[in-house]
């Protein structure tokens, strides 16, 4: 009788969505309705005044990157434009707009004859999260207008999946995408990641003197032998001293040679760019799943083009011994643990050891190219496409500024985080060392 009772006072409502009601929901049971959307019944409280009932929806993820130093970047290629914000940032940080700049500048289209022709200034323009010249400690939002847009150019391919392009997974994923340029798998994509990593880097050099500096160290079968750079010494002007971006002057009249004759084709080839992190904290990273290289992997391999990561010895270490490949440790004259060699990468057990950090990424050939080749339409028939557009005939050179953000975006992300677990307490300091390597001096920031 009681279970007869109860039965009868029972409210069932379709499940629709989230409400505020759900919150105080009692149970749920399975209905013996045909219909599978009401496969789930929920017993709500009374309402005096129920509420209109929300449909439920998957909203796109994919665009946030970061814990404690987080980074959402939004736009599409030819749309009004792209951006990011940046949420987490530490409080009075000097920050100007020609500080991003520098970095936009040489990720931006149209800086050389071996970079894609499309003319943007990619001048950037911050919204909030600055007051007299210094960061706020609330969201920094930076937008990036689009000034040279060609949306007619891409109505070919409105119809033909590009090969190689995200057209037709997006199709798949999402049932409608934006069609010119490629909208969120455009690198354009990458303005915002590059602007939030300028503030990044601004960051780690003011608490810690770390320095990011990447470079191209193979196009196509032009390789830089190793041992040519010295990344104890590299500079951002010898980087900078040549359009293809490799610190050796000789190699890079050979990388400039070879995207110059794909160039003339209407091909497009690959190539390598190598990062190296100096002066990192010890300590950043964490054992397991969240190994400090493991994230600088997948921020790499966030990239667009990116098809390749390797840390440390990488493959290579593959052919050696463990008496080979090991680093062995002593004290320097500062009286701080170093390795001899650094065949680990400066990282061992995913947590820095506070010696360079260095990673290759690898890019694939650009997938737009002026050439004729075979694909599918939307509405399932095989036809031909000559892709057009201004795209770039080799993408390493105009990377390199993008390894660097994403490397200084996790380095950011992990020194908060390590803030925030380890340095709650004083440090122990029988085991560890200060937050700087001792090598430097440390830089005040301002008041």
């Amino acid at each position: 009788m009681a279970a007869t009772s109860a039965a009868s006072s029972l409210s069932t409502k379709q499940f629709l969505g989230a409400s505020s009601a759900t919150s105080d929901l009692g149970s749920f049971h399975s209905t013996s309705s045909a219909s599978s959307s009401r496969l789930l019944s929920l017993r709500l409280p009374e309402r005096r005044h129920p509420p209109h009932p929300k449909r439920l929806e998957i909203k796109a993820a994919g665009s946030t990157f970061g814990n404690f130093f987080r980074v959402t970047t939004f736009g599409e290629s030819h749309g009004g434009g792209v951006g990011c914000i940046v949420d987490g940032c530490p409080p009075r940080i000097p920050i100007s707009e020609a500080d991003l700049q520098r970095d936009l500048d040489r990720r931006r289209p149209g800086q050389s004859r071996i970079t894609t022709p499309r003319k943007e200034t990619d001048e950037c323009s911050i919204k909030s999260g600055i007051a007299e010249g210094v960061t706020t400690g609330t969201p920094i939002m930076i937008i990036v207008p689009n000034t040279d847009q060609r949306g007619h150019d891409y109505s070919e391919m409105s119809k033909a999946y590009r090969p190689s392009h995200a057209d037709y997974v997006y199709d798949e994923k999402y049932g409608v995408r934006s069609i010119a340029g490629g909208g969120r798998s455009s690198a354009r994509e990458t303005i915002g990641r590059v602007a939030a990593g300028a503030i990044a880097k601004k960051v780690l050099k003011l608490v810690a003197n770390t320095e990011i500096l990447a470079y191209v160290s193979q196009v196509h079968k032009v390789i830089l032998p190793d041992g040519l750079v010295d990344h104890e010494t590299l500079t951002l002007d010898e980087i900078e001293s040549n359009i293809v971006r490799c610190p050796n002057p000789e190699y890079a009249e050979k990388m400039i040679r070879a995207i110059d004759a794909v160039r003339t084709r209407g091909d497009s080839i690959g190539g390598v760019v190598t990062c190296i992190a100096r002066n990192v904290p010890r300590g950043l990273g964490s054992p397991v799943f969240d190994k400090l290289e493991a994230e600088l992997a997948k921020a790499c391999l966030s990239l667009p083009a990116t098809k390749g990561f390797e840390f440390g010895s990488g493959f290579a270490g593959t052919f050696l011994t463990g008496s080979e490949h090991n680093d062995e440790f002593h004290i320097d004259e500062h009286g701080l643990v170093r390795t001899r060699t650094n065949r680990s990468g400066g990282i061992q057990g995913g947590i820095s050891n506070g010696e360079i950090i260095n990673m290759r990424v690898a890019f694939k050939p650009t997938a737009t190219i002026s050439r004729k080749q075979n694909t599918v339409t939307r509405d399932k028939n095989e036809t031909e496409l000559i892709a057009r557009g201004r795209h770039d005939p080799c993408v390493v050179p105009r990377a390199v500024p993008m390894v660097e953000s994403m490397v200084a975006l996790v380095l950011i992300d992990q020194l908060l985080a390590h803030h925030a677990q380890c340095r709650l307490l004083p440090k122990n300091p029988e085991l560890q060392e200060s937050l700087q390597n001792l090598r430097v001096e440390p830089v005040q920031i301002p008041q």
